[in-house]
C-alpha cells in the first residue's frame, strides 16, 4: 500500500483493503472499513480480528 506524505494510507487503498477483507472473511464492507480504521492497515491484524468477528456471529 502506498502511503501519503503524512503517513496515512489513502482512502482508495483503504477501500480496496476493506473489499478484500470482506470477500475473504465474509464480513460486510462497512465492518471491514471500521476494523481497518480501528486496527490499521497491516493485513494480518484486521484479518485476525475479522475472523474473530465472523466467528462471533
Amino acid at each position: 500500500m502506498k502511503k501519503e506524505g503524512d503517513g496515512r494510507v489513502d482512502k482508495g487503498n483503504q477501500q480496496l483493503l476493506a473489499r478484500r477483507l470482506s470477500g475473504e472473511v465474509g464480513i460486510s464492507e462497512p465492518e471491514a472499513r471500521a476494523l481497518i480504521k480501528l486496527i490499521g492497515t497491516d493485513w494480518n491484524s484486521p484479518l485476525r480480528e475479522a475472523r474473530f468477528l465472523k466467528e462471533r456471529h
